[in-house]
């Protein structure tokens, strides 16, 4: 698998319309994934524990995309294998009055995982310069003076030893129909039906206009975006754990060595006289 066919570069040039969301790689089928897929969680949890056990690095996973994109089941299936001691995942909704007083980044930044941890947020700091672009409450100026502090935010965490891993979870306008309708009709899934996924379809335009400038303003080497063909679920869940495990893969993971002299085991379970 070579995730860097699927990495967003810095350019100028709109990529979301040059994006298959129906795409499956080299697989046909599910059934040809699922066997990789396997060794894959298995990888995870070997790096993951090397990772907590290290605690030099720290992993922060962002998944970005538009409503019905699979968020929180990407979440479920790529990290439902490793140690919860380990792994914190937030969702990011609405802002509350005490975080609308602060900047922007403020309640972002306290959820970012210590060094031994892998965070997940499902949305993240990106919404504030998504959802209120397409709504008209946020100015050019202010989103570009937003933009550099996002920059400037990630830089540093980088810089502290954070790895930051942007998956944008690409579904098709047909596709994300399809699943609101799910949600609607089957009851197990009326707990994730909400009337403003329907609303907010009418902006699907400026949605990915925005989404084209967050990609051209914040792909960087230090925090690259990745693209995820997201309508067929299992090759959604197959690319963000391969990207996931890849990442990890190139860190400069090893278990922690003694830093005293190596006991002598029977000398210390030896009764005394």
């Amino acid at each position: 698998m070579n995730i860097q066919r699927y990495m967003i570069k810095d350019t100028d040039e709109t990529v979301l319309k040059k994006l298959d969301a129906d795409e499956t790689g080299s697989f046909r089928t599910r059934e040809e994934a699922e066997e990789e897929m396997q060794q894959l969680k298995v990888r995870l949890a070997e790096l993951q524990d090397i990772l907590f056990a290290q605690k030099e690095h720290a992993v922060l996973v962002i998944l970005q995309g538009m409503d019905s994109s699979g968020k929180d089941g990407t979440v479920k299936h790529i990290f439902s294998g490793i140690n919860p001691q380990g792994f914190m995942v937030t969702s990011f909704k609405k802002p509350s009055l005490e975080e609308t007083a602060h900047d922007f980044l403020w309640r972002v930044h306290q959820k970012t995982p210590p060094k031994g941890y892998i965070s997940a947020f499902n949305r993240s700091h990106y919404e504030e310069v998504l959802v209120p672009r397409v709504h008209g409450s946020l100015n050019d100026e202010d989103t570009k003076r937003r933009f550099r502090q996002i920059r400037q935010f990630e830089e540093m965490l980088a810089d502290e030893g954070t790895t930051i891993i942007k998956l944008f979870l690409h579904i098709s306008k047909e596709k994300q129909l399809e699943k609101i309708e799910e949600r609607l009709h089957d009851p197990k899934k009326h707990w994730k039906f909400d009337i403003n996924d329907l609303q907010e379809r009418q902006y699907w335009d400026e949605y990915q206009k925005a989404y084209e400038d967050i990609f051209q303003s914040s792909s960087a080497d230090k925090a690259p975006w990745y693209w995820i063909p997201s309508n067929h679920r299992w090759y959604r869940n197959y690319l963000a754990l391969s990207i996931v495990v890849k990442t990890l893969e190139k860190l400069d993971l090893s278990y922690p060595k003694l830093n005293t002299p190596t006991p002598n085991i029977s000398e210390l379970i030896s009764p005394r006289h």
